[in-house]
């Protein structure tokens, strides 16, 4: 399956947020974005032009799909899994791609960042419930216990990624024994607890067109 494979620090100077996807780098002065703040490319830094509304929805749509690392098959899979369900479509479209194993993994500290989650799940280096998870996009639900293998648990990126969660915390709807390696779904994620600079509405309003 294609995959972008350009550098990450150009898609987050694109949308002209911070997307988190080069892990800790992110969170220091060495971040693309704190530098150049304009989108790439050789007029980035002096060509401004008027966002038209289809415009903006689209690069709503973009980011998130940068966000959690998926191509637009996939992403629309998603949407319309969460235009089945009760709710609000924008907040369940949020809640099914939190709820990804490897976003799970990256929320509870297993990995600095999707990319870095999603390439473990594929090397079998997490367990579901004591079974060997190798689909990143395995739903996880309320009860599941994730957990490192026992002979990854000294692969250095782990061990850092570990050490760097525990500093920053992680999100209440995930109980975390970093010392155990495990993790526990406590609880769906409500949007309260989604704080990445995200507006579903825009999303839904563009694939309702």
């Amino acid at each position: 399956m294609a995959r972008y494979l350009g550098s990450v620090c150009r898609q987050c100077r694109r949308e002209g947020v911070k997307l988190f996807l080069k892990g800790d780098r992110c969170y220091t002065d060495k971040c693309a974005i704190e530098k150049r703040s304009y989108p790439p490319g050789q007029h980035g830094s002096s060509f401004r032009r008027k966002v038209s509304e289809f415009g903006q929805q689209l690069r709503e749509k973009q980011k998130v799909k940068r966000i959690y690392g998926m191509l637009e098959k996939q992403f629309k899979r998603f949407f319309d899994e969460a235009y089945r369900r009760k709710g609000m479509t924008g907040e369940q479209l949020l809640r099914l791609l939190e709820l990804r194993l490897d976003n799970a993994v990256y929320r509870v500290g297993f990995a600095s960042s999707r990319a870095e989650a999603r390439q473990f799940v594929k090397h079998g280096h997490i367990r579901v419930n004591g079974k060997k998870a190798t689909i990143p996009s395995m739903q996880v639900r309320v009860d599941d216990e994730i957990s490192v293998r026992e002979k990854s648990r000294k692969i250095p990126q782990v061990v850092s990624a570990i050490e760097a969660s525990l500093r920053k915390g992680t999100t209440s709807w995930l109980q975390v024994d970093a010392k155990n390696f495990t993790a526990k779904v406590v609880s769906e994620p409500k949007r309260e607890e989604i704080t990445l600079p995200i507006q579903e509405q825009l999303i839904v309003e563009l694939y309702s067109r």
